[in-house]
């Protein structure tokens, strides 16, 4: 019995380009006799339906003052202050957020001064006619950032680069503000 020869894979492909027909070369666009005009492009859908801009929508009015949460905020910036807190602000969430009114932001030199300022907040507003405790407390142990939430009004206290490389007054640049010294 006769065997076929077995051509490699190579000699298939070459001898199958060899017998297709060469590829056509690109011409230039047809040049455009002189006085005719082309045809018009269509219109896309996005182009048909564009309807006239309307006027953008009024700004939303301010939420009604909440002079209690300002009150607080006023006190806890005063009590920040009296433990020698740097760049004290109060900025004015009502309308931004939906969880605060106030942010009281403030910086101390040291982890430790910035934990006697949080504790010097709660004792004080714990002594009070009427007493105030904090819904939640956050990083009292550390002392870099320490978060005081009192429903209405929180407060942020911060180690002095922390608050750089956080930067919340960047964050809420658009609140009105309120610095205290």
């Amino acid at each position: 019995m006769a065997t076929k020869k077995k051509t490699p894979a190579s000699k298939k492909a070459k001898a199958k380009s060899a017998t297709r027909a060469p590829a056509r070369k690109k011409t230039a666009a047809k040049k455009a006799k002189p006085g005719v005009r082309p045809p018009p492009r269509k219109k896309t859908a996005a182009a048909r339906k564009k309807a006239p801009k309307a006027a953008p929508p009024p700004p939303l009015p301010k939420p009604a003052e909440n002079a209690k949460a300002r009150e607080l905020a006023r006190r806890i910036g005063d009590l920040l202050l009296d433990k020698k807190a740097t760049d004290v602000v109060i900025l004015d969430m009502r309308g931004m957020t939906s969880y605060a009114d106030y942010i009281v932001i403030a910086s101390g030199e040291s982890d430790r001064q910035v934990s006697a300022m949080a504790e010097n907040v709660q004792v004080q507003l714990k002594q009070e006619a009427q007493p105030l405790r904090p819904i939640s407390t956050e990083g009292l142990e550390t002392g870099q950032w320490v978060l005081l939430d009192y429903d209405d009004v929180v407060a942020h206290l911060f180690n002095g680069e922390v608050r750089a490389f956080y930067d919340l007054d960047g964050l809420w640049a658009d609140a009105p503000r309120v610095k205290l010294s």
